[in-house]
Protein backbone atom coordinates (compact mmCIF):
# COMPACT_ATOMS: atom_id res chain seq x y z
CA UNK A 1 0.00 0.00 0.00
CA UNK A 2 1.22 3.41 -0.88
CA UNK A 3 2.29 6.33 1.66
CA UNK A 4 -0.42 8.31 -0.36
CA UNK A 5 -3.40 5.70 0.09
CA UNK A 6 -2.59 5.09 4.21
CA UNK A 7 -3.75 8.65 5.48
CA UNK A 8 -6.88 8.79 3.74
CA UNK A 9 -7.84 5.07 4.94
CA UNK A 10 -8.04 6.37 7.95
CA UNK A 11 -9.55 9.33 7.48
CA UNK A 12 -12.56 7.45 6.30
CA UNK A 13 -12.14 4.64 8.88
CA UNK A 14 -12.79 7.62 11.29
CA UNK A 15 -16.05 8.85 9.27
CA UNK A 16 -17.49 5.75 9.06
CA UNK A 17 -17.30 4.35 12.79
CA UNK A 18 -18.15 7.82 13.81
CA UNK A 19 -21.70 7.61 12.89
CA UNK A 20 -24.61 6.60 15.25
CA UNK A 21 -27.30 7.53 13.65
CA UNK A 22 -29.67 4.78 11.79
CA UNK A 23 -32.85 4.11 10.48
CA UNK A 24 -35.79 2.44 12.80
CA UNK A 25 -36.37 -1.60 11.49
CA UNK A 26 -38.31 -1.63 8.39
CA UNK A 27 -39.21 -5.29 8.65
CA UNK A 28 -41.95 -6.47 6.09
CA UNK A 29 -43.49 -9.35 6.77
CA UNK A 30 -44.92 -11.57 4.13
CA UNK A 31 -48.65 -12.42 4.06
CA UNK A 32 -49.69 -15.72 5.24
CA UNK A 33 -50.41 -18.37 2.88
CA UNK A 34 -52.98 -21.13 2.88
CA UNK A 35 -50.67 -23.89 1.63
CA UNK A 36 -46.81 -24.27 1.22
CA UNK A 37 -45.36 -23.53 -2.05
CA UNK A 38 -43.45 -26.66 -3.79
CA UNK A 39 -40.34 -24.32 -4.11
CA UNK A 40 -39.61 -20.47 -3.83
CA UNK A 41 -36.27 -18.05 -4.22
CA UNK A 42 -35.81 -14.64 -2.44
CA UNK A 43 -33.51 -11.99 -3.65
CA UNK A 44 -31.45 -9.24 -2.95
CA UNK A 45 -29.58 -6.97 -4.48
CA UNK A 46 -28.01 -4.54 -1.69
CA UNK A 47 -30.05 -2.05 0.87
CA UNK A 48 -29.27 1.15 1.74
CA UNK A 49 -30.34 4.87 1.29
CA UNK A 50 -32.64 4.15 -1.36
CA UNK A 51 -35.47 6.78 -1.72
CA UNK A 52 -37.94 7.20 -4.34
CA UNK A 53 -36.86 10.67 -5.68
CA UNK A 54 -33.80 9.48 -5.94
CA UNK A 55 -34.39 6.77 -8.58
CA UNK A 56 -36.00 7.74 -12.29
CA UNK A 57 -38.73 6.09 -13.20
CA UNK A 58 -36.40 4.47 -16.20
CA UNK A 59 -33.57 3.66 -13.21
CA UNK A 60 -36.42 2.00 -11.14
CA UNK A 61 -37.94 -0.16 -14.02
CA UNK A 62 -34.05 -1.17 -14.60
CA UNK A 63 -34.08 -2.57 -10.86
CA UNK A 64 -37.36 -4.06 -11.77
CA UNK A 65 -36.23 -5.98 -14.57
CA UNK A 66 -32.96 -6.91 -13.06
CA UNK A 67 -34.56 -8.29 -10.03
CA UNK A 68 -37.12 -10.15 -12.11
CA UNK A 69 -34.14 -11.80 -14.49
CA UNK A 70 -32.23 -12.96 -11.36
CA UNK A 71 -35.73 -14.52 -10.02
CA UNK A 72 -36.59 -16.07 -13.19
CA UNK A 73 -32.80 -17.83 -13.37
CA UNK A 74 -33.59 -19.41 -10.20
CA UNK A 75 -36.91 -20.49 -10.54
CA UNK A 76 -36.33 -22.19 -13.69
CA UNK A 77 -33.81 -24.68 -11.71
CA UNK A 78 -36.71 -25.06 -9.00
CA UNK A 79 -39.37 -25.32 -11.90
CA UNK A 80 -37.56 -28.23 -13.20
CA UNK A 81 -36.46 -30.19 -9.64
CA UNK A 82 -33.49 -29.11 -9.71
CA UNK A 83 -31.85 -28.03 -6.01
CA UNK A 84 -31.51 -25.00 -3.90
CA UNK A 85 -27.72 -24.20 -4.42
CA UNK A 86 -28.15 -24.29 -7.81
CA UNK A 87 -30.83 -22.32 -8.05
CA UNK A 88 -29.33 -18.99 -5.73
CA UNK A 89 -26.30 -19.79 -7.66
CA UNK A 90 -28.16 -19.16 -11.17
CA UNK A 91 -30.10 -16.54 -9.43
CA UNK A 92 -27.34 -14.63 -7.83
CA UNK A 93 -25.04 -15.33 -11.13
CA UNK A 94 -27.19 -13.14 -13.14
CA UNK A 95 -26.59 -10.52 -10.85
CA UNK A 96 -22.71 -10.96 -11.41
CA UNK A 97 -23.23 -9.90 -14.75
CA UNK A 98 -25.62 -6.90 -14.39
CA UNK A 99 -23.24 -3.70 -13.99
CA UNK A 100 -26.53 -2.19 -11.85
CA UNK A 101 -25.65 -4.02 -8.67
CA UNK A 102 -22.00 -4.13 -7.00
CA UNK A 103 -21.13 -7.47 -7.42
CA UNK A 104 -18.91 -8.70 -10.20
CA UNK A 105 -19.45 -7.09 -13.21
CA UNK A 106 -19.78 -3.34 -12.10
CA UNK A 107 -18.01 -3.66 -8.71
CA UNK A 108 -16.92 -0.54 -6.74
CA UNK A 109 -13.07 -0.03 -6.56
CA UNK A 110 -10.61 0.22 -3.79
CA UNK A 111 -8.47 2.57 -2.59
CA UNK A 112 -5.63 1.55 -4.82
CA UNK A 113 -8.30 1.03 -8.10
CA UNK A 114 -8.50 -2.22 -8.32
CA UNK A 115 -11.67 -4.72 -7.45
CA UNK A 116 -11.59 -7.16 -4.87
CA UNK A 117 -14.29 -9.59 -4.92
CA UNK A 118 -15.93 -11.49 -2.28
CA UNK A 119 -18.65 -14.74 -2.01
CA UNK A 120 -20.49 -17.46 -0.58
CA UNK A 121 -22.35 -20.20 -0.58
CA UNK A 122 -23.88 -22.71 1.74
CA UNK A 123 -25.98 -25.80 1.18
CA UNK A 124 -28.90 -26.45 3.57
CA UNK A 125 -28.84 -30.36 3.48
CA UNK A 126 -25.52 -30.68 5.22
CA UNK A 127 -24.51 -27.19 5.81
CA UNK A 128 -21.49 -27.36 3.16
CA UNK A 129 -20.34 -24.38 2.02
CA UNK A 130 -17.79 -22.62 -0.16
CA UNK A 131 -16.16 -18.42 -0.09
CA UNK A 132 -13.71 -16.82 -2.16
CA UNK A 133 -12.50 -13.33 -0.43
CA UNK A 134 -10.56 -10.89 -2.22
CA UNK A 135 -10.44 -12.20 -5.92
CA UNK A 136 -9.87 -10.02 -8.79
CA UNK A 137 -9.49 -12.45 -11.89
CA UNK A 138 -11.94 -14.68 -11.38
CA UNK A 139 -15.05 -13.53 -13.84
CA UNK A 140 -18.11 -15.34 -11.53
CA UNK A 141 -16.66 -15.61 -7.61
CA UNK A 142 -20.02 -16.76 -6.41
CA UNK A 143 -18.60 -19.90 -9.41
CA UNK A 144 -15.54 -20.21 -7.43
CA UNK A 145 -17.08 -20.15 -4.11
CA UNK A 146 -18.99 -22.90 -5.31
CA UNK A 147 -15.94 -24.53 -6.82
CA UNK A 148 -14.40 -24.44 -3.21
CA UNK A 149 -17.56 -25.87 -1.66
CA UNK A 150 -17.89 -29.08 -4.60
CA UNK A 151 -13.84 -29.17 -5.08
CA UNK A 152 -11.93 -28.95 -1.92
CA UNK A 153 -12.10 -30.29 1.22
CA UNK A 154 -11.87 -26.16 2.65
CA UNK A 155 -14.56 -23.65 3.10
CA UNK A 156 -12.56 -20.81 2.04
CA UNK A 157 -9.94 -19.32 -0.30
CA UNK A 158 -8.52 -15.68 -0.41
CA UNK A 159 -6.71 -13.22 -2.82
CA UNK A 160 -4.49 -14.87 -4.90
CA UNK A 161 -4.84 -18.26 -3.70
CA UNK A 162 -8.60 -18.02 -4.28
CA UNK A 163 -8.06 -17.12 -8.48
CA UNK A 164 -5.63 -19.95 -8.98
CA UNK A 165 -7.82 -22.17 -7.47
CA UNK A 166 -10.63 -20.86 -9.49
CA UNK A 167 -8.62 -21.18 -12.47
CA UNK A 168 -7.18 -24.79 -12.08
CA UNK A 169 -10.67 -25.93 -12.14
CA UNK A 170 -11.72 -24.08 -15.23
CA UNK A 171 -13.57 -21.15 -14.54
CA UNK A 172 -13.63 -18.26 -16.61
CA UNK A 173 -10.80 -15.45 -15.81
CA UNK A 174 -10.80 -11.73 -16.79
CA UNK A 175 -8.56 -8.94 -16.71
CA UNK A 176 -9.19 -6.85 -13.24
CA UNK A 177 -10.57 -3.62 -15.39
CA UNK A 178 -13.10 -6.29 -17.01
CA UNK A 179 -15.27 -5.76 -14.03
CA UNK A 180 -14.63 -1.29 -14.12
CA UNK A 181 -17.35 0.98 -14.46
CA UNK A 182 -17.83 4.49 -15.36
CA UNK A 183 -20.24 4.86 -12.30
CA UNK A 184 -17.78 3.60 -10.12
CA UNK A 185 -14.81 5.29 -11.20
CA UNK A 186 -16.92 8.76 -10.33
CA UNK A 187 -17.68 7.49 -7.08
CA UNK A 188 -14.41 6.50 -6.35
CA UNK A 189 -13.04 9.77 -7.56
CA UNK A 190 -15.39 11.33 -5.89
CA UNK A 191 -14.53 9.65 -2.24
CA UNK A 192 -11.16 9.83 -2.52
CA UNK A 193 -11.25 13.75 -3.00
CA UNK A 194 -13.79 14.39 -0.19
CA UNK A 195 -11.92 12.25 2.34
CA UNK A 196 -15.35 10.42 3.60
CA UNK A 197 -18.06 7.73 2.11
CA UNK A 198 -21.51 7.89 1.41
CA UNK A 199 -24.22 5.57 3.06
CA UNK A 200 -24.27 4.40 -0.67
CA UNK A 201 -20.45 3.86 -1.09
CA UNK A 202 -20.34 1.19 2.21
CA UNK A 203 -23.25 -0.56 1.01
CA UNK A 204 -23.67 -2.72 -2.27
CA UNK A 205 -24.50 -6.67 -2.18
CA UNK A 206 -26.83 -9.50 -3.48
CA UNK A 207 -27.80 -12.71 -2.61
CA UNK A 208 -30.49 -15.43 -2.47
CA UNK A 209 -32.46 -18.10 -0.28
CA UNK A 210 -34.27 -20.38 -1.81
CA UNK A 211 -36.32 -24.10 -0.90
CA UNK A 212 -36.58 -26.78 -3.54
CA UNK A 213 -39.43 -29.44 -3.76
CA UNK A 214 -37.50 -31.72 -1.19
CA UNK A 215 -37.54 -28.81 1.02
CA UNK A 216 -33.73 -28.10 1.05
CA UNK A 217 -32.76 -24.64 2.10
CA UNK A 218 -29.72 -22.97 0.29
CA UNK A 219 -28.17 -19.36 0.33
CA UNK A 220 -25.73 -17.31 -1.45
CA UNK A 221 -23.66 -14.06 -1.27
CA UNK A 222 -21.79 -12.11 -3.94
CA UNK A 223 -20.34 -8.45 -3.84
CA UNK A 224 -17.54 -6.16 -4.79
CA UNK A 225 -17.05 -4.54 -1.46
CA UNK A 226 -17.07 -1.31 -0.04
CA UNK A 227 -16.14 2.18 -1.89
CA UNK A 228 -12.41 3.09 -1.68
CA UNK A 229 -11.93 0.33 1.17
CA UNK A 230 -8.46 -0.47 2.02
CA UNK A 231 -6.65 -2.98 -0.21
CA UNK A 232 -7.24 -6.37 1.35
CA UNK A 233 -10.57 -5.44 3.53
CA UNK A 234 -12.07 -8.19 3.59
CA UNK A 235 -16.32 -7.78 4.90
CA UNK A 236 -19.36 -10.29 6.29
CA UNK A 237 -20.64 -11.49 2.27
CA UNK A 238 -17.73 -14.01 2.25
CA UNK A 239 -18.10 -15.55 6.02
CA UNK A 240 -19.96 -18.28 6.89
CA UNK A 241 -22.72 -16.99 9.94
CA UNK A 242 -22.37 -13.05 9.38
CA UNK A 243 -23.59 -12.76 5.51
CA UNK A 244 -24.66 -16.32 4.91
CA UNK A 245 -26.52 -19.46 6.47
CA UNK A 246 -28.14 -21.80 5.36
CA UNK A 247 -29.87 -25.02 7.39
CA UNK A 248 -32.60 -27.62 6.82
CA UNK A 249 -35.58 -27.32 8.82
CA UNK A 250 -34.54 -23.95 10.54
CA UNK A 251 -33.42 -21.08 8.12
CA UNK A 252 -31.47 -19.31 5.57
CA UNK A 253 -29.96 -16.05 5.28
CA UNK A 254 -28.30 -13.59 2.76
CA UNK A 255 -27.48 -10.22 4.87
CA UNK A 256 -26.02 -6.81 3.21
CA UNK A 257 -24.57 -3.61 4.63
CA UNK A 258 -21.91 -2.28 6.48
CA UNK A 259 -19.85 -5.45 7.05
CA UNK A 260 -17.96 -4.79 10.03
CA UNK A 261 -21.08 -4.71 12.39
CA UNK A 262 -22.46 -7.51 10.76
CA UNK A 263 -19.05 -9.39 11.16
CA UNK A 264 -19.00 -8.78 14.66
CA UNK A 265 -22.90 -10.07 15.72
CA UNK A 266 -22.65 -12.94 12.85
CA UNK A 267 -25.96 -11.93 11.63
CA UNK A 268 -26.75 -15.18 9.42
CA UNK A 269 -25.98 -17.59 12.34
CA UNK A 270 -27.60 -15.51 15.21
CA UNK A 271 -30.98 -15.55 13.08
CA UNK A 272 -30.70 -18.65 12.48
CA UNK A 273 -29.37 -19.86 16.00
CA UNK A 274 -32.72 -17.67 17.21
CA UNK A 275 -34.87 -19.70 15.22
CA UNK A 276 -33.61 -22.93 16.11
CA UNK A 277 -33.14 -22.60 19.96
CA UNK A 278 -35.34 -19.40 21.19
CA UNK A 279 -38.06 -20.63 19.10
CA UNK A 280 -38.68 -16.98 17.35
CA UNK A 281 -40.49 -16.43 13.69
CA UNK A 282 -37.60 -15.89 10.98
CA UNK A 283 -38.61 -11.98 11.47
CA UNK A 284 -38.20 -11.69 15.03
CA UNK A 285 -34.73 -13.08 15.05
CA UNK A 286 -33.51 -11.26 12.15
CA UNK A 287 -35.32 -7.83 13.66
CA UNK A 288 -33.27 -9.28 17.12
CA UNK A 289 -29.90 -9.33 14.99
CA UNK A 290 -30.37 -6.29 13.09
CA UNK A 291 -31.23 -4.39 16.39
CA UNK A 292 -27.55 -5.47 17.30
CA UNK A 293 -25.82 -4.38 14.24
CA UNK A 294 -27.86 -1.14 14.89
CA UNK A 295 -27.00 -0.82 18.61
CA UNK A 296 -23.50 -0.73 17.08
CA UNK A 297 -23.68 1.80 14.75
CA UNK A 298 -24.16 -0.44 11.24
CA UNK A 299 -27.39 -0.52 8.96
CA UNK A 300 -28.48 -2.95 6.10
CA UNK A 301 -31.09 -5.69 5.67
CA UNK A 302 -31.16 -9.91 5.44
CA UNK A 303 -33.54 -11.98 3.52
CA UNK A 304 -34.77 -14.78 5.52
CA UNK A 305 -36.29 -17.86 4.71
CA UNK A 306 -37.77 -20.94 6.94
CA UNK A 307 -37.23 -24.66 7.26
CA UNK A 308 -41.05 -24.30 5.60
CA UNK A 309 -40.18 -21.71 2.86
CA UNK A 310 -42.03 -18.80 4.89
CA UNK A 311 -40.09 -15.70 4.26
CA UNK A 312 -39.33 -12.05 5.09
CA UNK A 313 -37.44 -9.22 4.28
CA UNK A 314 -35.85 -6.98 7.17
CA UNK A 315 -33.74 -3.73 7.12
CA UNK A 316 -33.05 -1.08 8.88
CA UNK A 317 -31.72 1.03 6.00
CA UNK A 318 -33.55 3.64 3.62
CA UNK A 319 -34.70 0.53 1.23
CA UNK A 320 -33.34 -2.98 -0.65
CA UNK A 321 -33.48 -4.06 -3.89
CA UNK A 322 -35.74 -7.51 -3.21
CA UNK A 323 -38.03 -10.01 -4.82
CA UNK A 324 -39.59 -13.11 -4.55
CA UNK A 325 -41.05 -15.80 -6.88
CA UNK A 326 -42.34 -19.33 -6.20
CA UNK A 327 -44.40 -22.12 -7.47
CA UNK A 328 -47.87 -20.85 -6.91
CA UNK A 329 -47.41 -18.30 -9.76
CA UNK A 330 -46.77 -15.14 -6.65
CA UNK A 331 -43.91 -12.62 -8.31
CA UNK A 332 -43.01 -9.66 -6.05
CA UNK A 333 -40.17 -6.70 -6.09
CA UNK A 334 -39.66 -4.02 -4.09
CA UNK A 335 -37.47 -1.07 -3.67
CA UNK A 336 -38.26 1.16 -1.24
CA UNK A 337 -38.89 1.31 2.43
CA UNK A 338 -42.68 0.71 2.47
CA UNK A 339 -43.84 -2.12 0.43
CA UNK A 340 -44.69 -1.15 -2.95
Amino acid sequence: MTRAIIPLLLSLMIVACGSETVAEPGSEAAAAEAETPEWRIVIHGGAGVILRENLSDEQEADYRAALEVALDAGAEVLKEGGTSVDAVQAAVLTMEDNTLFNAGKGAVLTAAREHELDASIMDGRDRNAGSVAGVKHVKNPILAARAVMDHSEHVMFAAQGADDFAESVGLETVENSYFTTERRVKALDRVLETRSRTDADRHGTVGAVAIDKDGNLAAATTTGGMTAKAPGRVGDSPLIGAATYAQNGVCAVSATGHGEYFIRVGVAKTICTRVELAGDSIGAAAENALDQVADLGGDGGVIVMGGEGQYDYVFNSKGMYRGMMDSTGAVETAIFEKKD
